[in-house]
């Protein structure tokens, strides 16, 4: 079997299993990808027959892993790109129904508008990715895990799955955010009348730090990002599990705030 056509057969498998909302399970034996750049591989066939499916265009990217605390859980030194669908992208006040999901996530985030093109001959940092930043939000991240078994998780799978990305949900944007200090800007969560506490330092140090990251990944692949595109930055809070009835509002300090109900 060529490298073509494996990187086909998993995407199909993976395709498969989303359809029939199966189990995440590891990829294992001929369905393994043998390398991270063939798990990306696998990631962007399954991305396309998506979009050939009905998910829509591909609207931006998510970051999943940005805590060093689960990197070293999952045992990998970086963190994960993905792609977000135009199918599921929601805004807030948002409410989404459980029963689409094997089993629902939720993390909560630093969302990025893209402003123009990202050219992909340079090599960006936080400061020179900040220059192509339009707008900046408070975001949900509907993660649907397929109630994985975070005790034994490959990462290659993880990266071909598309990092679990079942959607997102975002606030109003903010465009004249330059002024805000990404790197320990206050957040709060009200979730089912709790608060939490956090800033937005807690997804690699800065969130422009992974906006970096994701420039860089995805010029390296041949797929830079966009005008238009909506980059998630990863969590700033620990990621909750969802029942039916569950609320949430997000507020992050000087940005605003992001709204879900689960039914």
């Amino acid at each position: 079997m060529s490298d073509e056509m494996k990187i086909e057969k998993i995407a199909k498998y993976l395709h498969e299993s989303h359809a029939s909302k199966s189990r995440f399970q590891n990829l294992a034996g001929d369905l393994a990808p043998d390398s991270v750049f063939d798990a990306y591989k696998v990631q962007k066939a399954l991305n396309r027959l998506w979009e050939q499916g009905g998910r829509g265009t591909v609207a931006g990217y998510k970051i999943a892993l940005t805590s060093k605390a689960i990197q070293e859980l999952v045992g990998v030194d970086k963190p994960v790109g993905a792609a977000i669908f135009s199918s599921t992208v929601h805004q807030s006040p948002a409410k989404i129904e459980l029963d689409q999901f094997v089993r629902l996530g939720l993390e909560f985030e630093i969302a990025f508008e893209i402003a123009e093109d990202i050219p992909k001959n340079s090599h960006y940092d936080a400061e020179s990715v900040g220059a192509f930043v339009k707008a900046i939000m408070p975001a949900f991240e509907l993660i649907e895990d397929r109630d994985a078994d975070y005790s034994n998780l490959d990462p290659m799978t993880l990266i071909a799955d598309n990092a679990w990305c079942g959607g997102v949900v975002l606030g109003s944007p903010r465009y004249d955010w330059q002024s805000i200090d990404l790197s320990s800007t206050p957040v709060d969560l009200l979730f089912n009348g709790i608060v939490e506490r956090a800033n937005t330092g807690d997804a690699m140090g800065n969130p422009l730090n992974a906006l970096a990251w994701l420039a860089n990944l995805l010029a390296e692949q041949g797929r830079p990002l966009k005008k238009g595109n909506i980059v998630m930055s990863g969590s700033t809070l620990a990621t909750k599990f969802l029942t039916r009835g569950d609320h949430a509002i997000y507020n992050v300090d000087g940005v605003g705030s992001v709204e879900v109900q689960i039914d």
